[in-house]
């Protein structure tokens, strides 16, 4: 993680004491949930955006070749 931030926020109480229950935290690790939770949708969405626009050329055969697998298909 990297440089961390204090800050003072004005939240509606029952919103957080809803949170707070919901993560089981604190005020400090319930507020770092929701915004990396956040964060990932945002990339979720940008990522969606994304879809079927990007061509992955890649053959599965070649990025097997390394692995050894038992009889069933397992990675061993």
């Amino acid at each position: 993680m990297g440089a961390m931030r204090k800050i003072t926020a004005i939240l509606p109480a029952d919103l957080l004491a809803s949170a707070q229950s919901y993560t089981g935290e604190g005020v400090t690790e319930t507020l770092r949930i929701a915004l990396e939770r956040l964060s990932r949708e945002t990339f979720y969405s940008r990522m969606r955006e994304l879809r079927g626009k990007v061509v992955l050329a890649a053959d599965l055969d070649d990025l097997r070749r390394d692995r050894q697998f038992d009889d069933s298909g397992n990675v061993v």
